[in-house]
């Protein structure tokens, strides 16, 4: 604690003598040096303005019970009383995190909590989950969305928030202990708390909505208190996903003033990302919808599931109502802190068929849901096949550890298809896996993953990009003409809708090629931005032989098969 000590000397004082009591360490800062007090030199003179520096190695036993003074030469006051030391130790803190545990996102441990947050691996602060699943089968919405604790599980998804007070109860007589939080975080955050019990139905909601304040009396008996804090919004524009809180030692005078405060201390969380997983990673679960003709595409999926030991979901007609397309409709992810990590599935705004699904077959114990609508009406670009993630990259010396997202918009062309605002500022805001965007609107669905896809690879770089080439198809089919092939048809084994072109036909049709020299300028365009985005090389990119039909209005489809 800092003292000037003109400011506190009698009127004439030349110079002073300080004093402390056994408790106190005492320094003097003087002409830009610290003494330590007592020293060789009795007096100081009170020019030019010098600063005692007070500290004590533990709490006051008993209301001033510590003394710091002082002896003047030159007044008519020979001595004064600097002040009473009281040290309460009142702080805010989280409990000591597993050193082991990275955040995942810039890298780098999560380290002693203080009134600011950094990334990096000398960062510190507190990270806070969203309670956006479902412990509690009989609940409707999500844990979040009331202001109950339900069960001990619903608790376990709360980061906790430790009050220490520490020193002489008396001092609670005169003076009142708040833990309050900023106006602009009541809708980000709810805190809870249940006393000196661990009963769950003592646990009340205490902080957030129109609370913002709670007056914390301390127990007789402890030294602290714990409070569990849940998110209840995701980082947006209109929030960095940081909150604070505080507390604050208040000072009672008598009844017709004001109280004043005279210590406050803070913490700041941040709220977890979402974080979406690459599909180079290994799988944990499949989903698949069955409708009235895919009879055969399912049995085969859960073959492979089975091979790969996975669990299969199959989504049933009376779910999907003939909706196949689940991967447009929901895309996965996880938040994380060092005492949780769960899956959240991330809903798109395309509603259609499977809208319902995500909530009645997906959100439950440890598996959240997010979503985000389109107030100015979904296009095709808003499905989730239209998003997609690169595995970890470094680009120009800069860590990516959880890859870069992928959205397909409209540029270079003026006035075409965007995905929807409040879903590109979402995925904005995460900040761990800065988005990417590149140029979909030529496809007539628009989606990126009918042209790129990863596959992993054993190798030092973990994955290759997947790129659909017209030019390396073409090149294929002349190489197979030459070869003595050009009356073979394609697509054989396929439904009787499907034309069979041979090779000759396909050579032939010089509209087909035209188109498809556009498409490969389109897909060419996005290889340059890949390749910038991701920090990627020629021999990190799969040319996969591909070919697109269509025209300029009505936009490329692909030449079936095709990526997806």
């Amino acid at each position: 604690i800092p003292i000037p000590v003109p400011s506190s000397a009698p009127r004439g004082a030349a110079s002073f003598q300080a004093q402390a009591t056994a408790g106190v360490r005492l320094w003097l800062l003087h002409q830009a040096q610290s003494v330590r007090l007592p020293s060789s030199v009795t007096r100081w003179p009170l020019a030019p303005g010098p600063e005692l520096l007070l500290a004590m190695d533990c709490p006051s036993k008993d209301v001033g019970d510590e003394k710091v003074r002082d002896a003047s030469a030159g007044s008519r006051d020979s001595r004064w009383v600097l002040g009473f030391l009281l040290d309460p130790r009142i702080t805010v803190g989280f409990p000591k995190p597993r050193r082991d545990w990275e955040f995942p996102a810039e890298p780098g441990p999560l380290r002693v909590p203080q009134a600011s947050w950094t990334w990096g691996p000398e960062g510190h602060g507190a990270v806070l989950l969203v309670n956006c699943d479902r412990d509690d089968a009989g609940a409707e919405g999500l844990d979040n969305e009331d202001s109950a604790v339900r069960s001990y599980n619903d608790l376990q998804d709360m980061a906790q928030l430790l009050l220490r007070t520490r020193g002489p109860r008396a001092i609670f007589a005169g003076h009142r202990l708040l833990l309050h939080l900023d106006f602009g975080d009541a809708d980000k955050i709810r805190v809870f708390y249940g006393g000196d019990g661990a009963e769950l139905e003592k646990f009340k909601h205490v902080l957030g909505g129109s609370k913002l304040a709670y007056t914390v009396r301390p127990s007789r008996h402890r030294h602290e208190s714990v409070f569990y804090v849940e998110g209840l919004a995701f980082p947006d524009a209109a929030f960095a996903g940081l909150v604070s809180l505080h507390v604050t030692l208040l000072e009672s005078p008598e009844k017709s003033l004001l109280e004043s405060p005279i210590f406050t201390d803070s913490v700041v969380f941040r709220v977890a990302p979402w974080i979406m997983t690459p599909n180079t990673a290994a799988p944990l679960e499949v989903f698949v919808c069955s409708v009235d003709d895919n009879e055969e595409f399912v049995a085969a999926v859960g073959a492979l599931a089975e091979r790969a030991q996975c669990p299969l979901t199959v989504c049933p007609v009376p779910q999907n109502r003939q909706d196949r397309w689940i991967q447009d409709e929901v895309e996965f992810g996880y938040i994380q802190a060092p005492h949780k990590t769960f899956p959240v599935v991330f809903d798109s705004p395309r509603d259609r068929g499977l809208k319902d699904f995500p909530v009645r077959s997906i959100l439950g114990p440890d598996f959240g849901y997010v979503a985000r609508q389109a107030p100015e009406g979904a296009s095709s670009l808003d499905s989730f096949g239209n998003l997609e993630v690169s595995p970890p990259v470094t680009v120009r010396g800069k860590e990516y550890p959880l890859g870069r997202i992928l959205i397909g918009t409209s540029f270079p062309r003026l006035g075409g298809r965007r995905m929807a605002k409040a879903v590109r500022d979402f995925l904005v805001a995460q900040k761990v896996q800065a988005p990417v965007e590149l140029f979909s609107d030529w496809l007539h669905v628009g989606h990126v993953d009918e042209f790129l896809s990863f596959v992993p690879t054993p190798d030092r770089k973990g994955f290759r990009l997947l790129l659909a080439s017209p030019s390396a198809c073409y090149q294929l089919l002349r190489e197979k003409q030459e070869e003595g092939f050009g009356e073979a048809a394609l697509f054989q084994g396929t439904g009787g809708q499907v034309p069979k072109p041979t090779i000759n036909e396909i050579l032939a049709n010089e509209e087909l090629r035209r188109f498809n020299d556009y498409a490969q300028s389109c897909i060419s365009w996005n290889r340059d931005i890949l390749k910038r985005s991701l920090g990627l090389a020629e021999p990190d990119i799969l040319d996969i032989p591909q070919l697109f039909q269509g025209d300029a209005a009505s936009g490329a489809k692909a030449f079936f098969p095709d990526m997806v």
